[in-house]
């Protein structure tokens, strides 16, 4: 007999489908991408300078990133530069033009999470990240 709901993975899925494509269009509507709000996002938080650092950071592989890198700076985006003290590593930097779409990028990001939080309160968001944090571990081979 076939279960009365969908199981727990299913569903956690599909809403991980919606949420991304919703928070996909408020990005795209500033001009934007998850990818670039990303790699945005990570170069200015300062915990990343070269190239490589940032992949891992992003948990990507480094020809992923490339093309990313590759997009944004023909946008005008990012530069990239050689380090002087180790030619074999980039050294990424946002431009004005990248540093004011992180911005935008920035407030409908804040956005989007504001109307993902309507209904909810401090514990409601506490308890949900908890859920999540186990069934990640759950998901986990043993």
């Amino acid at each position: 007999m076939p279960p009365s709901e969908p199981p727990i993975g299913l569903a956690v899925a599909a809403s991980a489908k919606a949420l991304s494509r919703a928070f996909d269009d408020a990005l795209a509507a500033v001009g934007g991408s998850s990818p670039s709000w990303l790699v945005l996002r990570a170069v200015k938080s300062a915990e990343v300078g070269t190239q490589g650092e940032l992949a891992t950071v992003l948990g990507i592989k480094q020809p992923t990133l490339t093309h990313h890198l590759d997009g944004l700076e023909r946008a005008g985006l990012v530069t990239r530069s050689r380090d002087p003290g180790n030619r074999r590593v980039q050294r990424i930097a946002v431009t004005e033009a990248g540093e004011q779409l992180f911005l935008r990028l920035r407030r409908a990001a804040a956005a989007f999470d504001g109307r993902l939080r309507a209904g909810l309160d401090d514990d409601d968001v506490r308890t949900l990240r908890r859920l999540l944090a186990q069934l990640e571990e759950n998901a986990q081979p043993d």
